[in-house]
């Protein structure tokens, strides 16, 4: 297993760069997490009985517009990242520049971000929404681009057309 590691993360610089961006991104949904159940904490707006009771009682056993939004900047990050892991995985393996795929993965991780800052510090609009689609152009590029390298093979007559022995 240690070659095939090898051979895969450090001879592949794209994929390496991939996978750089791609944790910390799993390490800030992580953080969005911990965000969230220390604002259930905080503002005590428990989603289960069994939690609410254990602080305090049923009356905390409600909703709450912070932690909402918190849920939503994690399902939001759920809708959007998991995407990007696929679609950085696959085009790391057609090919690209380096220069070119680090500045994708770079451009996604900052503007998600941004995103995710301007959802939890309610910045004016439409600053979320700018962040959303400048996060979403490098991904529709790698998809186009991933769409290209595959296409003949998808749409070739014969199973053996492009097999390379």
């Amino acid at each position: 297993m240690g070659r095939s590691y090898q051979i895969i993360m450090l001879e592949n610089k794209v994929f390496s760069c991939f996978v750089f961006y791609s944790v910390l991104l799993v390490i800030k949904m992580y953080i969005i997490a911990i965000i969230t159940g220390q604002v259930r904490l905080r503002k005590k707006a428990f989603a289960n009985p069994e939690d609410a009771q254990r602080h305090g009682g049923l009356q905390h056993f409600r909703e709450d517009p912070d932690v909402e939004r918190c849920q939503r900047v994690h399902r939001n990050d759920m809708e959007n990242i998991v995407p990007f892991l696929f679609l950085g995985a696959v085009y790391s393996l057609i090919g690209p520049s380096l220069a070119v795929a680090r500045a994708h993965f770079l451009v996604f991780f900052l503007f998600r971000m941004l995103h995710t800052l301007a959802y939890l510090c309610v910045l004016r609009a439409p600053m979320r929404s700018l962040a959303y689609v400048i996060a979403q152009v490098p991904c529709i590029s790698m998809a186009v681009q991933i769409l290209t390298a595959v296409s003949s093979y998808a749409c070739s007559d014969s199973i053996g057309d492009h097999v390379n022995l």
